[in-house]
């Protein structure tokens, strides 16, 4: 490699020569730039990790909302799961506001508004967890 476009430098104040020798340099590591970015990538999984969490939750939580918009059968298997599984997540918010409902012919439409707090939060919380990481890992925005 003589091109010096090609190599990062882990020290500060080295020299590189035309040939790629390195200069005045007291134990530096020449890191390929094509390995960096690999390392890079590898090593801020932990957000993808956490977007992918949060991603399987608010769909869990959107589709909650939804049947419980249109009033969905709660003895069908699928929208028994989802109101089990989905409850969990509710609890801290279920006293904020009352559920407004509205009663139909064969369905009754209810509107949970702790549902829809719960996505906001819960979505906020993962953005500053990503922050965080990225923080601790010495990472600008750029960088997610």
């Amino acid at each position: 490699m003589n091109n010096n476009e090609d190599k990062i430098i882990n020290k500060d104040k080295i020299i590189i020569d035309g040939e790629g020798k390195i200069l005045n340099a007291s134990e530096a590591t020449v890191i390929d730039r094509n390995k960096a970015t690999v390392l890079k990538e590898k090593n801020f999984n932990g957000g993808r990790i956490v977007y992918y969490i949060l991603g399987l939750l608010e769909v869990m939580l959107g589709f909650r909302l939804v049947f419980k918009l249109l009033g969905a059968n709660p003895g069908s298997g699928f929208v028994s799961f989802i109101y089990s599984i989905s409850e969990i997540f509710l609890v801290p918010f279920n006293a904020i506001f009352r559920s407004a409902s509205t009663r139909g012919i064969e369905t009754e439409a209810l509107l949970e508004p702790s549902t829809i707090i719960a996505m906001v939060v819960y979505a906020l919380i993962a953005w500053g967890i990503v922050k965080l990481m990225a923080i601790m890992m010495g990472r600008n925005d750029s960088e997610m």
